[in-house]
């Protein structure tokens, strides 16, 4: 049994998928040392994800990509704060 979402829980589901991959991302990166170790592992949890769940609607597929953008985002965001030169991060 399929259950469908409100567009407006897709409206806000949407952006807090975007906000907490990144704020996740973040602070994987500061404590792990490492960039891309979060979009990897993501990467990886959505291939799984994929494979035994089958099936889903367009608009999970747009959450879960949108939580992949804000992991690549605090990913690229890391990165630039160390090329900047803080090195705390």
């Amino acid at each position: 049994m399929a259950v469908t979402m409100s567009l407006p829980q897709y409206l806000i589901g949407i952006p807090l998928f975007a906000f907490m991959g990144f704020g996740i991302s973040f602070i994987l990166n500061m404590i792990l040392k490492t960039t891309w170790l979060p979009v990897v592992l993501y990467a990886g949890v959505l291939a799984y994800f994929f494979v035994t769940m089958g099936e889903l609607k367009n608009g999970d597929y747009l959450m879960l990509f949108t939580g992949m953008f804000g992991i690549a985002l605090g990913g690229w965001t890391i990165h630039t704060l160390r090329v900047k030169g803080y090195r705390m991060f």
